[in-house]
């Protein structure tokens, strides 16, 4: 069903002392930084081995991930899944019992098509499947 971890998004409350820690402290190479406007954020994608750690600031607190930091402060917010297939694995996963939050793909960083699986449907860990965009 998913091609292997995509990235592990991190909610953070001040990217920039965020990308130094990652990329001065561990070592790790900024690859991409983008304004998602569709989830109110601001990422950077640092690059680890095949994947990638996606640190996330909100663009104001009323916004997905200003709502987590506002609940749980900085840290984890979901882990990603990479797949050939988003409409295909989507039809999969419900079809397994697992409640999607996006009944349709939309778009994430890079033009990549993601959806996000419910965390009561997951063990408690908020999901996301990511098809990469076609370069």
């Amino acid at each position: 069903m998913f091609g292997r971890i995509d990235h592990v998004g991190v909610a953070v409350e001040d990217l920039d002392q965020a990308v130094v820690l990652y990329t001065e402290r561990f070592g790790m190479t900024e690859q991409h930084r983008e304004t998602v406007e569709e989830f109110g954020v601001e990422a950077v994608l640092l690059e680890v081995g095949e994947g990638h750690v996606e640190l996330l600031e909100p663009l104001s607190e009323e916004s997905a991930i200003g709502r987590f930091l506002a609940r749980n402060g900085p840290g984890v917010h979901h882990v990603a899944y990479q797949t050939d297939d988003i409409d295909a694995t989507l039809e999969r996963v419900r079809t397994a019992g697992v409640e999607a939050i996006d009944e349709q793909p939309r778009t994430g960083i890079r033009g990549s098509r993601v959806a996000f699986l419910h965390p009561r449907s997951t063990g408690g860990v908020l999901t996301e499947i990511v098809e990469p965009a076609a370069h």
